[in-house]
Protein backbone atom coordinates (compact mmCIF):
# COMPACT_ATOMS: atom_id res chain seq x y z
CA UNK A 1 0.00 0.00 0.00
CA UNK A 2 2.82 2.41 0.92
CA UNK A 3 4.54 1.64 -2.40
CA UNK A 4 1.37 2.39 -4.39
CA UNK A 5 0.81 5.59 -2.42
CA UNK A 6 4.39 6.72 -3.09
CA UNK A 7 4.04 5.99 -6.81
CA UNK A 8 0.77 7.94 -6.93
CA UNK A 9 2.39 10.86 -5.09
CA UNK A 10 5.36 10.86 -7.49
CA UNK A 11 2.99 10.77 -10.47
CA UNK A 12 1.00 13.72 -9.11
CA UNK A 13 4.18 15.70 -8.47
CA UNK A 14 5.36 14.92 -11.99
CA UNK A 15 2.06 16.13 -13.47
CA UNK A 16 2.20 19.31 -11.39
CA UNK A 17 5.73 19.90 -12.62
CA UNK A 18 4.61 19.51 -16.25
CA UNK A 19 1.74 21.95 -15.69
CA UNK A 20 4.12 24.47 -14.12
CA UNK A 21 6.46 24.15 -17.11
CA UNK A 22 3.57 24.62 -19.52
CA UNK A 23 2.41 27.66 -17.57
CA UNK A 24 5.91 29.17 -17.63
CA UNK A 25 6.16 28.42 -21.35
CA UNK A 26 2.78 30.05 -21.97
CA UNK A 27 3.78 33.14 -19.99
CA UNK A 28 7.06 33.45 -21.91
CA UNK A 29 5.26 33.01 -25.23
CA UNK A 30 2.63 35.64 -24.41
CA UNK A 31 5.25 38.08 -23.12
CA UNK A 32 7.37 37.71 -26.25
CA UNK A 33 4.34 37.90 -28.55
CA UNK A 34 3.23 41.14 -26.87
CA UNK A 35 6.75 42.54 -27.40
CA UNK A 36 6.64 41.74 -31.12
CA UNK A 37 3.06 43.02 -31.45
CA UNK A 38 4.14 46.33 -29.90
CA UNK A 39 7.05 46.59 -32.33
CA UNK A 40 4.66 46.26 -35.27
CA UNK A 41 1.53 48.08 -34.09
CA UNK A 42 2.86 50.43 -31.40
CA UNK A 43 2.59 54.22 -31.51
CA UNK A 44 6.18 54.44 -32.81
CA UNK A 45 5.04 52.94 -36.12
CA UNK A 46 6.53 50.23 -38.31
CA UNK A 47 6.95 49.15 -41.92
CA UNK A 48 7.50 45.78 -43.58
CA UNK A 49 7.39 43.99 -46.92
CA UNK A 50 5.10 40.95 -47.15
CA UNK A 51 4.80 37.96 -49.47
CA UNK A 52 1.50 36.11 -49.05
CA UNK A 53 0.87 32.53 -50.17
CA UNK A 54 -2.57 31.05 -49.51
CA UNK A 55 -2.37 27.28 -50.04
CA UNK A 56 -0.47 27.93 -53.31
CA UNK A 57 -3.77 29.18 -54.78
CA UNK A 58 -3.45 32.89 -54.18
CA UNK A 59 -0.20 34.88 -54.00
CA UNK A 60 0.47 38.56 -53.53
CA UNK A 61 3.12 40.88 -52.16
CA UNK A 62 3.48 44.46 -51.10
CA UNK A 63 4.68 46.91 -48.48
CA UNK A 64 2.73 48.23 -45.53
CA UNK A 65 3.26 51.01 -42.96
CA UNK A 66 1.53 51.40 -39.58
CA UNK A 67 1.46 54.13 -36.96
CA UNK A 68 -1.33 54.23 -34.42
CA UNK A 69 -4.61 54.37 -36.35
CA UNK A 70 -2.84 55.42 -39.54
CA UNK A 71 -1.67 53.06 -42.28
CA UNK A 72 -0.53 52.79 -45.86
CA UNK A 73 -0.10 49.82 -48.16
CA UNK A 74 1.16 49.40 -51.70
CA UNK A 75 0.75 46.25 -53.79
CA UNK A 76 0.25 45.37 -57.44
CA UNK A 77 -3.49 45.12 -56.91
CA UNK A 78 -4.09 48.30 -54.96
CA UNK A 79 -2.78 51.22 -52.93
CA UNK A 80 -4.26 52.91 -49.89
CA UNK A 81 -3.47 55.82 -47.57
CA UNK A 82 -5.25 56.03 -44.20
CA UNK A 83 -4.53 59.28 -42.35
CA UNK A 84 -6.73 58.29 -39.42
CA UNK A 85 -9.70 60.30 -40.70
CA UNK A 86 -10.09 59.34 -44.37
CA UNK A 87 -8.87 56.45 -46.51
CA UNK A 88 -7.84 56.93 -50.15
CA UNK A 89 -7.90 53.73 -52.23
CA UNK A 90 -6.67 53.08 -55.77
CA UNK A 91 -7.58 49.68 -57.22
CA UNK A 92 -5.58 48.14 -60.03
CA UNK A 93 -5.03 50.27 -63.12
CA UNK A 94 -8.27 52.20 -62.80
CA UNK A 95 -7.68 55.94 -62.77
CA UNK A 96 -10.02 56.38 -59.85
CA UNK A 97 -9.51 57.20 -56.18
CA UNK A 98 -12.20 56.01 -53.77
CA UNK A 99 -12.42 57.98 -50.52
CA UNK A 100 -13.88 56.46 -47.35
CA UNK A 101 -14.16 57.45 -43.73
CA UNK A 102 -11.43 55.68 -41.77
CA UNK A 103 -13.99 53.94 -39.54
CA UNK A 104 -16.17 52.80 -42.46
CA UNK A 105 -16.29 48.95 -42.52
CA UNK A 106 -16.75 49.05 -46.32
CA UNK A 107 -13.11 50.01 -46.82
CA UNK A 108 -11.81 47.06 -44.81
CA UNK A 109 -10.39 44.22 -46.90
CA UNK A 110 -10.97 41.62 -44.19
CA UNK A 111 -13.92 42.69 -42.07
CA UNK A 112 -14.82 42.01 -38.45
CA UNK A 113 -14.28 38.25 -38.71
CA UNK A 114 -10.54 38.79 -38.97
CA UNK A 115 -10.09 41.19 -36.08
CA UNK A 116 -7.40 39.86 -33.77
CA UNK A 117 -8.13 39.65 -30.05
CA UNK A 118 -5.05 38.44 -28.07
CA UNK A 119 -7.15 37.10 -25.18
CA UNK A 120 -8.93 34.62 -27.49
CA UNK A 121 -5.82 32.45 -27.81
CA UNK A 122 -3.54 30.19 -25.79
CA UNK A 123 0.20 30.66 -26.28
CA UNK A 124 3.28 28.44 -26.49
CA UNK A 125 6.85 28.93 -27.66
CA UNK A 126 9.54 26.66 -29.10
CA UNK A 127 12.98 26.93 -30.62
CA UNK A 128 13.23 26.91 -34.39
CA UNK A 129 16.33 26.82 -36.63
CA UNK A 130 15.43 30.35 -37.79
CA UNK A 131 14.44 31.83 -34.43
CA UNK A 132 11.58 31.44 -31.95
CA UNK A 133 8.26 29.95 -33.02
CA UNK A 134 5.27 31.28 -31.08
CA UNK A 135 2.06 29.31 -31.57
CA UNK A 136 -1.39 30.76 -30.82
CA UNK A 137 -4.33 28.37 -30.73
CA UNK A 138 -7.84 29.76 -30.75
CA UNK A 139 -9.99 29.12 -27.71
CA UNK A 140 -13.49 27.68 -28.03
CA UNK A 141 -15.67 29.94 -30.15
CA UNK A 142 -12.91 31.51 -32.25
CA UNK A 143 -14.20 31.39 -35.82
CA UNK A 144 -11.82 32.83 -38.38
CA UNK A 145 -8.17 32.51 -37.37
CA UNK A 146 -8.03 29.12 -35.68
CA UNK A 147 -4.27 29.00 -35.27
CA UNK A 148 -1.44 31.49 -35.74
CA UNK A 149 2.27 30.66 -35.88
CA UNK A 150 4.67 33.58 -35.58
CA UNK A 151 8.34 33.04 -36.33
CA UNK A 152 10.52 35.80 -34.87
CA UNK A 153 14.21 36.64 -34.79
CA UNK A 154 15.90 35.63 -31.53
CA UNK A 155 18.03 38.76 -31.29
CA UNK A 156 15.98 41.62 -32.72
CA UNK A 157 12.52 40.11 -32.07
CA UNK A 158 11.59 41.16 -35.60
CA UNK A 159 8.83 39.08 -37.26
CA UNK A 160 10.11 36.72 -39.96
CA UNK A 161 7.08 34.68 -40.96
CA UNK A 162 3.41 34.43 -40.06
CA UNK A 163 1.27 31.35 -40.75
CA UNK A 164 -2.49 31.64 -40.23
CA UNK A 165 -5.01 28.80 -40.32
CA UNK A 166 -8.48 29.81 -41.50
CA UNK A 167 -10.85 26.82 -41.44
CA UNK A 168 -8.68 24.12 -43.09
CA UNK A 169 -6.54 26.46 -45.18
CA UNK A 170 -3.14 27.84 -44.25
CA UNK A 171 -1.98 31.29 -45.35
CA UNK A 172 1.73 32.01 -45.09
CA UNK A 173 3.13 35.52 -44.88
CA UNK A 174 6.87 35.93 -45.39
CA UNK A 175 8.10 39.18 -43.84
CA UNK A 176 11.19 41.18 -44.81
CA UNK A 177 12.62 44.71 -44.56
CA UNK A 178 11.02 45.15 -41.14
CA UNK A 179 11.62 48.46 -39.37
CA UNK A 180 10.10 49.67 -36.12
CA UNK A 181 9.98 53.41 -35.46
CA UNK A 182 11.11 56.38 -37.52
CA UNK A 183 7.92 56.46 -39.61
CA UNK A 184 7.17 59.97 -40.91
CA UNK A 185 3.63 61.35 -40.67
CA UNK A 186 3.90 62.32 -44.34
CA UNK A 187 3.81 58.59 -45.19
CA UNK A 188 0.06 58.53 -44.54
CA UNK A 189 -0.84 61.67 -46.46
CA UNK A 190 -2.46 60.99 -49.82
CA UNK A 191 -0.23 62.59 -52.53
CA UNK A 192 -3.08 64.27 -54.35
CA UNK A 193 -0.82 66.12 -56.79
CA UNK A 194 0.44 62.79 -58.18
CA UNK A 195 -3.13 61.73 -59.01
CA UNK A 196 -4.70 65.02 -60.12
CA UNK A 197 -5.91 63.43 -63.37
CA UNK A 198 -7.69 60.64 -61.47
CA UNK A 199 -11.42 60.70 -60.84
CA UNK A 200 -12.22 61.26 -57.15
CA UNK A 201 -15.12 59.13 -55.89
CA UNK A 202 -16.13 60.33 -52.44
CA UNK A 203 -17.95 57.60 -50.51
CA UNK A 204 -17.80 59.30 -47.13
CA UNK A 205 -21.19 59.62 -45.53
CA UNK A 206 -22.88 57.06 -47.79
Amino acid sequence: MKTRLMLLLLLMLSMLGMQAQESANARQARRMFDEVFEKVFGEQGATLHYDVNVASIYKTEGTIWYKGKKSKYVSKASKAWNNGVSVYVIKGNRKEVEIYQADDPKQSRFGDDFKFEPENYTYSIANDPQGYLITLRGKKGVKAMKEIRALIDKTTRAPIQLSIKVAFIWARVQISHFKSGGISEDTFTFPRSQYKDYKMIDKRGE
